[in-house]
């Protein structure tokens, strides 16, 4: 079997109701990059880029495709080393892994087609077959009514059985913050496992100081809580905080994993298959966590190709530590409007109270709607 092409297919869509985070910038419409890799036997394999939809498919253009063209897609880790090999030398990461993370998943794909297994079967094998999905939201919307919009917004998550929620913090002021999470606390109840994410709004002590008041109304993870680049501020909150710190969305292959994990500069890392590297190099990273006792619960953002994905490789992870009653990693499930997600692959991801079944058909396990990449295409 020979690939004889990679089509890009950047979507954008608007959304419904625009939102913000401490970034500060509004998503008023969403992007996605979905790779396509067709081979001479009428196997095509999908894949998902995490980023900036455009600079994501002019990195695969470019610089991937002309390496992948004729190459046997089973050779998915040569390939691999391959294709980080021809950008490395010119310090390209960040984007250029983005782009190869999605090639890389849609080679997986083309290989569960093309022997009639599902992923999680090529990479070890399912430790769950359901998986535990925690709700993404609590964005900033009217912020006129940030307390009241998050209760309600995490009080319909409880309503549907989701058995946790991840809000988002980051208002310019420690008092605002806190208020608002002691309202969502006080909504939910102590049952539900709340989590917090500050998308590296704060500095170190600001970090410590809110952190300490957040112990004390039993936040599972505190998220982002210092700048990516802030290696050795990480490591100061996570040994200041007895709560676990949580990172790593936007970091890039095991090296930068190494470090962290070396480090102890987080609890929990949060590779995403869409931007780390692909499956094949989020296996990796999950192993070196493991290694250190450190849980691996990827961050997950993007289609049901990203999802699918994401999916197949919670599945695969054991649990971190063994123990009579595992806690086995979550499933991160965003909440926000998505055609990409909700329409591209079919009715697969939906989950009953909080928990969704992972794919079992070969390859990824879904089916690609074309009509919506056709609808929402714009390069």
């Amino acid at each position: 079997m020979k690939i004889t092409d990679v089509i890009t297919h950047q979507l954008l869509c608007d959304v419904q109701t625009p939102f913000t985070s401490s970034r500060g910038w509004w998503y008023k419409t969403k992007g996605a990059m979905v790779v396509e890799i067709v081979t001479d036997e009428g196997l095509i394999g999908w894949g998902d880029c995490y980023g900036p939809a455009s600079v994501a498919k002019s990195v695969v253009d470019s610089l991937l495709k002309p390496s992948l063209i004729g190459r046997d897609p089973f050779d998915v880790e040569v390939l691999w080393e391959a294709l980080y090999n021809k950008v490395k030398d010119y310090g390209l990461t960040g984007m250029t892994i983005s782009g190869i993370s999605g090639v890389d998943i849609a080679l997986w794909d083309i290989i569960g087609k093309a022997t009639g297994k599902p992923i999680h079967k090529l990479i070890g094998g399912a430790f769950r077959t359901d998986l535990t999905a925690y709700a993404t939201g609590l964005y900033f919307t009217d912020m006129s009514r940030l307390t009241e919009t998050a209760v309600e917004e995490a009080l319909g998550y409880k309503a549907q059985g989701f058995p946790a929620v991840k809000m988002k913090i980051g208002l310019g002021s420690m008092k605002k913050d806190l208020a608002r999470i002691e309202a969502v606390r006080d909504a939910i109840g102590g049952e539900m496992l709340l989590m917090v994410d500050a998308n590296h709004c704060y500095n170190v002590p600001q970090a410590i100081q809110i952190g300490r008041e957040m112990e004390k109304l039993g936040i599972h993870w505190f998220e982002e809580p210092v700048s990516p680049e802030d290696l050795d501020g990480y490591a100061e909150v996570s040994q200041a905080l007895d709560m676990q710190v949580a990172g790593g969305e936007n970091e890039f292959t095991k090296f930068s994993f190494r470090e962290i994990i070396n480090r102890r500069a987080m609890d929990i890392v949060q590779p995403d298959v869409c931007a780390a590297g692909g499956i094949t190099e989020c296996k990796k990273i999950a192993a070196l966590a493991q290694a250190h006792w450190v849980q691996c619960v990827p961050h997950a953002w993007g289609t049901a190709i990203g999802l699918a994905a994401t999916m197949h490789f919670l599945a695969s992870l054991p649990e971190c530590p063994p123990c009579l009653v595992p806690q086995p990693p979550m499933l991160e499930y965003e909440q926000t409007y998505n055609p990409f997600r909700e329409e591209l692959g079919g009715d697969v991801f939906s989950h009953q109270k909080g928990v969704v079944k992972v794919p079992t058909g070969p390859g990824l396990g879904i089916e690609i709607n074309r009509e919506i990449l056709d609808r929402f295409k714009v390069a």
